[in-house]
């Protein structure tokens, strides 16, 4: 939908009717403020990507300001204070995204995206071209189907593709390939996705340091000097945390439990109560009341 607001001369949104999944778009806009608007500082609970198409603005993060212009992408990461204003002369015509990932900022921190180093940069015009038609994909997803769900997936897989670009864009600034990382840490990333796939099933450590091919006692060293947590802890954390994601449905609690690899609710119960300090009742409760 395309209008007009007080403060921009242009100003096109689409929202995703049905968020929801590991990675989801919650809105994606388009506009051309009018100058000196000004945003912040204030923060955000989730991942916010403007490319800045032509004009020019300036965008502050973690006490640093950064002039941009056309070609130029600022990332805003969740939790992280920030303010950015359209140049008083020639302000800037953006398009941004919003992302929701179930582990916030994390896939940022992948991309080399930190509040210390929030924008990437993109010289070339045909580049720009090809983001900024990614950017219109995703809100063109969103035309309120009776389908939703479909809308959601779609915006997703072409998030992806979006954020595949500007990885790209910004690969001098990646963390280390996994060819330099010692053959520890890499154990230890290898077991921790391992959990992260299988944390529903019925999970030992030693068919985990089989399958993975360490001695169990070796392993469960490694993870704990990595992560601080044991293997087993780790593994309850993750069950425990998509459990929180599940109780956003209507799926019972014992569904839930059996679901992320807990065959005892009570216990199930237990364990998430440990960790957020409320039963899941009660913590499904709470969201219900907003």
């Amino acid at each position: 939908m395309m209008s007009i607001s007080p403060d921009h001369t242009l100003l096109t949104i689409g929202t995703n009717p049905s968020p929801g999944g590991e990675l989801t778009v919650l809105f994606s806009g388009e506009g051309t403020p009018v100058p000196r608007h000004k945003i912040g500082p204030l923060s955000r609970e989730y991942v916010l990507i403007h490319t800045v198409l032509h004009g020019k603005g300036v965008f502050e993060c973690a006490g640093k300001l950064h002039h941009l212009q056309a070609g130029d992408t600022f990332v805003i990461l969740p939790g992280v204070t920030f303010s950015y204003e359209a140049d008083a002369h020639n302000p800037w015509h953006y398009i941004w995204l919003a992302l929701l990932d179930q582990e916030p900022g994390m896939m940022m921190a992948d991309m080399g995206i930190t509040p210390t180093h929030p924008i990437i940069h993109c010289a070339n015009p045909n580049q720009l071209t090809e983001l900024t038609m990614l950017y219109r994909h995703i809100r063109q997803c969103f035309k309120q189907s009776n389908q939703p769900w479909l809308e959601d997936l779609e915006s997703s897989g072409w998030a992806r593709l979006l954020l595949h670009q500007l990885a790209m864009l910004n690969k001098e600034f990646l963390p280390p390939s996994t060819q330099d990382i010692p053959d520890i840490e890499k154990g230890v990333r290898e077991a921790e996705r391992w959990i992260s796939t299988h944390y529903h099933q019925q999970l030992s450590i030693d068919h985990m340091a089989k399958t993975l091919g360490y001695h169990r006692a070796h392993l469960s060293k490694m993870f704990k000097q990595f992560t601080g947590l044991s293997p087993m802890q780790y593994l309850i954390k993750v069950r425990i945390e998509k459990a929180r994601q599940l109780l956003k449905t209507s799926i019972t609690i014992h569904e839930i439990a059996s679901s992320v690899g807990f065959n005892d609710a009570l216990y199930f119960s237990k364990q998430f109560r440990k960790r957020y300090g409320m039963t899941p009742s009660e913590y499904r409760s709470k969201l219900e009341k907003g």
